[in-house]
């Protein structure tokens, strides 16, 4: 019998930043895991598809099983999406899913990828944080957490993204993606800021996205005294001013630019895919034939 508290709150998971803006990004998932609302189940990796991968529980089955058995999707229906920022967060996921009566249950696998680097976006959110967005950098390489949604999960992550951010479908060819079982991802999924990428005025190169919340917020307000003004004196001020008020958020989006600080994201476009029918893992076979076939 499974003894082991893996309680998001046992684990220090259970952040959610859409309630608490200077947590963002939260804490992301730290290995491969079956996350079922409030608990993060760890997986055994095995060298095959991630549905043949072992569930740790006391009766140990294969995360397909474990997913059908809860009356969930298998692997192979759900959609691999990249999470850039809080959406690589298990309590982020839990509430955002949860509170609109979809059950929480995401396979949640750290991915190594080639070619993305992670920024913040040129906005400021309904929560009141800069959250982050990736960016093509080809000589970057980035450990992001891939989430497997299925179609129900997907629409209400899309409806939390859109319109400050789109969705793209990366191949593997142009960004390599790496599973820890050595499974190379041909294609997955990613949310790319609508409203740019926030450079750094000394650089002029993208402000590093993921950190600590509040230095970011700070380092703002420091930059521009138009935020200041707006938005100070610090980071507690900043967002529960901008969380109360939507006005205020557009007002501070509209200095971003004006500052000159957003950098346009172009490089997604290409890849862009805002369809109804997003491909699932099924039809994304490996790049190459190191692991079986799906069954």
């Amino acid at each position: 019998m499974r003894t082991e508290d893996r309680s998001l709150a046992a684990l220090g998971l259970d952040d959610v930043p859409a309630r608490q803006p200077l947590t963002y990004p939260g804490r992301p998932a730290p290995v491969p895991s079956l996350l079922v609302d409030d608990e993060l189940l760890e997986l055994d990796v095995r060298p095959q598809r991630l549905g043949e991968w072992y569930v740790e529980e006391a009766a140990q089955r294969r995360l397909d099983e474990a997913l059908v058995d809860r009356g969930q999707a298998a692997t192979g229906r759900r959609h691999p999406v990249i999470a850039v920022g809080s959406n690589a967060s298990p309590g982020q996921v839990t509430y955002k899913l949860t509170r609109l009566g979809i059950p929480a249950a995401v396979p949640m696998v750290p991915v190594r990828v080639r070619g993305i680097a992670v920024g913040c976006s040129g906005h400021i959110s309904p929560a009141g944080y800069v959250a982050g967005t990736p960016y093509v950098d080809r000589e970057a390489e980035t450990q992001l957490v891939v989430t497997w949604l299925d179609a129900t999960q997907l629409k209400a992550v899309d409806d939390t993204e859109f319109p400050d951010y789109r969705r793209a479908i990366l191949p593997g060819g142009d960004f390599e993606m790496t599973m820890p079982s050595g499974e190379r991802l041909s294609g997955a999924y990613i949310y790319f800021s609508a409203h740019g990428v926030l450079a750094d005025p000394v650089t002029e190169r993208p402000r590093p996205g993921g950190g600590d919340q509040s230095e970011l917020l700070d380092s703002l307000l420091k930059d521009s005294p138009r935020l200041m003004d707006l938005l100070g004196p610090d980071a507690t001020s900043w967002v529960a001013a901008a969380g109360a008020d939507r006005r205020l958020r557009e007002q501070g989006t509209l200095i971003f630019g004006e500052e000159g600080w957003v950098l346009p994201q172009t490089e997604f476009l290409p890849y862009a895919d805002d369809s109804a029918q997003p491909r699932p893992y099924d039809d994304l076979p490996p790049l190459d034939d190191s692991l079986p076939p799906p069954r």
